[in-house]
C-alpha cells in the first residue's frame, strides 16, 4: 500500500507522510502486553479439565463438550501451543495405556545404551520373542506421533479407537499373536543451547584482525536484527534447543532396521506381520532394501494404509517388487466402498479402498480387513495359493494385479 501511495499524486504523497507519521507513534512495546498470554499450561489431563469417556473420547470434565482448540480467539499461535502441550499429555497416556491396558513391556533402545545416552524406546508383548506361531509389528506414519499412535488429531477430536493402534494390538493378542509396537519418531533428545554451545562468530585463528573484527561486527548486527524481529514474531520466545540424535534409531527407516536386526528377526514366529501406515510403508520398504532376504524369509504378509512409498524414488529393485505384489496390500483413501480395488501407476503391490478419503482414518477403517487379510496369507501359505483381498466377484484379485 505504502508503494501505492508514493507512485500516486501530492495528495497521495500527503497521506504517506500522514502513514508514516501514524506508524512512528505506535508504541510496539504497549502492543506486546497486548499481545498472547504466558506459554504456561497444565502437565495432566484433569489440569486441562478433559478426560477419556467410557467411549473412549475426550471431553471436557464439567461440560461434556469435545475439544476446543480456539480457547482464546485471535491468538492462534497461544492456541496452537496449548493443542502442543496437550498432546505430549495424550502421548504419556497413551503409553500408560498400552503398559496397564495392553500388558505390554517398555523395552529400551539401544539394548547396549549407556546411562549417559540418548535413548529411545519400543513396546512389546511378553511373548514377542518366544511366539513359535505369530508376531505382529505396527509402524505408524510421520510427525507428532509416537508409540502407540495412528493420529494425534483422532485421538483429540475422535476418539481412542481410531487414533491409536490399541483396537489392533488387542486382537491380535486375542487372535494368538505376540505383538511389537515401533517408535520411529522418537530420533532424538532436545537439550537447551548455551552460549558456549552457540559462539556468536566463528573462531578463524588465521583470518586477518581486521578481516575478523569486520565479520564479527556483521554478524553481531545480523543477530540484532533478528533479534528485533523476533521480539515482535514471537513475543515469549522460548528456548533455543540442539538435537541429539539416537544411536541407531536418528530416523524411520534407521529404526526399522534397528528394530529388525535386534528383535524382529530374532523372534521365534513362523509368521511375521506389519501394519504400516504412511510413512511406515516407506519405513518397510527400506528395510526390505537393506534385508531383503531376511524380510523375504520371515514375513508372510504386509498390510500397509495409505503408504506413501514410491518404488521409483526408493530405487527398489525387481525382485522386491515381486514380492511386494504378491504379500502387500495398500488400503488407500478413496470414496469406494472397503476393499474395492484401486488402480495404481506404481508397480508394486496390489491397492483397496479404505473406506475412508481421510488419509489419518484409512488403518481404523480398514481394521477388520486387515486381520482377514492376514487370516488369509497363513492358509495361503499353508496351500500354496495365493489370498485374495476381497469376496466380491466383480473386485480384483492379488495375483491378477
Amino acid at each position: 500500500m505504502m508503494a501505492q501511495l508514493q507512485q500516486g499524486g501530492p495528495d497521495e504523497k500527503e497521506k504517506t507522510t500522514a502513514l508514516k507519521d501514524l506508524l512512528s507513534r505506535i508504541d510496539l512495546d504497549e502492543l506486546m502486553k497486548k499481545d498472547e498470554p504466558p506459554l504456561e499450561f497444565p502437565d495432566t489431563l484433569e489440569g486441562f479439565e478433559y478426560i477419556f469417556n467410557e467411549k473412549g473420547q475426550l471431553r471436557h470434565i464439567k461440560t461434556g463438550e469435545p475439544f476446543v482448540f480456539n480457547y482464546r480467539e485471535d491468538l492462534h499461535r497461544w492456541n496452537q501451543k496449548r493443542y502442543e502441550a496437550l498432546g505430549e499429555i495424550i502421548t504419556k497416556y497413551i503409553y500408560e495405556l498400552l503398559q496397564n491396558e495392553c500388558h505390554l513391556k517398555k523395552v529400551t533402545l539401544p539394548v547396549d545404551a549407556i546411562e549417559t545416552e540418548p535413548k529411545s524406546f519400543i513396546f512389546m508383548s511378553e511373548d514377542a520373542l518366544v511366539n513359535p506361531d505369530k508376531l505382529l509389528v505396527l509402524i505408524h506414519g510421520n510427525g507428532v506421533v509416537r508409540a502407540g499412535q495412528w493420529a494425534r488429531r483422532l485421538i483429540i477430536n475422535e476418539d481412542l479407537d481410531s487414533g491409536t493402534q490399541i483396537p489392533y494390538i488387542k486382537r491380535a493378542i486375542e487372535e494368538g499373536y505376540g505383538v511389537i509396537v515401533l517408535n520411529p519418531n522418537e530420533n532424538y533428545i532436545e537439550v537447551e543451547k548455551t552460549k558456549a554451545q552457540v559462539p556468536l562468530s566463528s573462531d578463524i585463528s588465521d583470518e586477518p584482525a581486521e578481516k575478523r573484527e569486520r565479520k564479527d561486527k556483521i554478524q553481531k548486527e545480523t543477530k540484532k536484527r533478528r533479534d528485533f524481529y523476533e521480539k515482535y514474531r514471537n513475543p515469549q520466545k522460548e528456548k533455543e534447543t540442539m538435537q541429539i540424535y539416537i544411536r541407531d534409531n536418528g530416523s524411520p527407516e534407521e529404526h526399522a532396521i534397528y528394530v529388525w536386526d535386534h528383535f524382529i528377526s530374532q523372534s521365534a514366529a513362523e509368521n511375521v506381520f506389519f501394519v504400516a501406515h504412511s510413512y511406515g510403508g516407506l519405513a518397510f520398504v527400506e528395510l526390505m532394501i537393506q534385508r531383503e532376504a531376511e524380510v523375504k524369509n520371515r514375513v508372510t504378509a504386509v498390510a500397509l494404509t495409505d503408504s506413501v512409498h514410491n518404488v521409483w524414488h526408493q530405487e527398489v529393485g525387481k525382485t522386491i517388487r515381486e514380492w511386494m505384489r504378491e504379500n502387500c496390500c495398500n488400503w488407500v483413501s478413496s470414496s469406494e466402498p472397503l476393499d474395492t480395488s484401486v488402480e495404481s501407476m506404481l508397480p508394486d503391490c496390489p491397492r483397496v479402498s479404505a473406506g475412508t478419503e481421510r488419509h489419518e482414518l484409512t488403518s481404523w477403517k480398514s481394521f477388520p480387513s486387515v486381520f482377514k487379510f492376514f487370516s488369509e496369507a497363513v492358509k495361503a501359505k499353508n496351500s500354496l495359493v495365493k489370498p485374495t483381498p476381497t469376496r466380491r466377484s466383480n473386485r480384483i484379485k492379488y495375483e491378477e494385479f
